[in-house]
């Protein structure tokens, strides 16, 4: 029997990312020292009471059954969180849970559009917001960012016609992989945008608590007006480490909320109970003097790669927020992807290229902070002695 996989698999066809790591496999077989720099998984370890609770709540047999839905303890902890920590007042219908941000924007665009609908995503952008809308077969029209304008849309500069045809818009700041915040001013903007236009909003706030320089960290729904136009993604993997286990938290519009409830309980029977309950932990714990901490660790990450870099010559600006750092290419490289295999393969450091984050992206590369300081020296070391700035 011949198998003939869809034609919109082509799409998916393996990228850099994977290119990326056969060629780290074939430079440390042959005893080369590599800095990975390209994927954003934390490298700190979640708080030892959250692993603490998620392990006897293992052990308790009744917790393996289905869970269908949200524990109401964990929705009432959700709401206690944004009160503390945003002064953001939710109901219980306006929190649900997803298997992860990258899950849940996978699926979020399903009950809210129809086919061939227009979404508005940001160009440079996450991948996902992408290939969600491109599941929901919407026509995904690009808003531009550039670095002259702070990575801010413009939104006059929107034509009309897309602006009236719209019905989603996709933003996140702090962003990855541009690595700014975005002024009050900008958001208020947003809302005033969206009520004109009626187009929902979706806002990604996986990085607020990862904020530099005495930046607060904040969220979409402070402001006025934020809950009748949209919803925000939280998560708990850069905040708590709690990566692996998969759990975020879509909050805001309760119409929103609810249409995706709907939507899910047809693909999903609930997380795991002791995930629950280790989000439980983490959510009202006392750990706000240890999240701090953190941030200013990854902080220190940042002054060693862009302060290091600057020194020999390469200028990548001071990331504002997130756990990365995002800059221009060295002059003489055609693309951002050839810059990223030279740069391996001369020096073991690894970084994704900016085109794997849209058209806009290309010319930039982004280094995710998940190596300490001394290490990223030695990196940074290794980049001068290579000798290609000399190129």
């Amino acid at each position: 029997m011949r198998i003939e996989i869809a034609e919109k698999m082509k799409g998916f066809e393996a990228g850099i990312f994977q290119i990326l790591n056969e060629k780290k496999i074939e430079m440390q077989e042959k005893g080369k020292k590599v800095y990975n720099f390209s994927i954003g998984t934390p490298d700190f370890e979640p708080f030892p009471h959250i692993i603490e609770t998620v392990s006897k709540a293992c052990m308790i047999p009744e917790n393996y059954k289905y869970s269908v839905k949200d524990m109401d303890e964990l929705v009432e902890a959700v709401v206690s969180r944004y009160q503390k920590r945003y002064g953001v007042e939710l109901e219980k219908n306006e929190v649900m849970s997803v298997y992860g941000s990258q899950e849940g924007m996978a699926h979020i665009f399903q009950p809210l559009i129809n086919p061939n609908d227009i979404v508005l995503l940001p160009n440079p952008g996450y991948p996902i917001f992408s290939m969600g809308a491109f599941i929901a077969q919407a026509n995904q029209w690009f808003y531009p960012l550039y670095e002259d304008s702070n990575y801010l849309p413009d939104f006059k500069a929107i034509p009309d016609n897309i602006k009236k045809a719209a019905k989603v818009m996709v933003v996140s700041y702090p962003a990855n992989p541009i690595c700014v915040t975005a002024p009050d001013s900008f958001y208020e903007e947003l809302i005033a945008f969206a009520k004109e236009n009626e187009i929902m909003i979706i806002h990604d706030n996986a990085y607020s608590d990862i904020v530099y320089d005495g930046r607060p960290g904040k969220s979409f729904l402070s402001f006025p007006g934020a809950k009748e136009v949209g919803v925000e993604f939280y998560s708990l993997s850069k905040t708590f480490n709690y990566t692996g286990a998969r759990m975020s938290f879509v909050v805001g519009n309760a119409e929103m909320i609810q249409a995706f409830q709907t939507f899910r309980s047809q693909i999903d029977y609930g997380i795991f109970y002791p995930i629950q309950m280790g989000a439980i932990d983490a959510l009202t714990g006392d750990y706000e003097e240890e999240i701090h901490k953190q941030c200013l660790e990854y902080q220190k990450r940042r002054d060693a790669l862009c302060e290091g870099l600057t020194e020999i010559g390469w200028k990548v600006p001071k990331s504002e927020g997130t756990m990365f750092a995002w800059g221009r290419i060295p002059e003489g490289y055609d693309s951002s992807e050839a810059f990223v295999m030279d740069l391996l393969e001369k020096t073991g450091v690894i970084c994704t290229p900016g085109s794997s984050f849209g058209s806009l992206g290309e010319g930039y590369v982004r280094f995710a902070l998940v190596l300490p300081p001394e290490t990223i020296k030695e990196a940074v070391e290794a980049i001068r002695l290579s000798g290609i700035f000399e190129k």
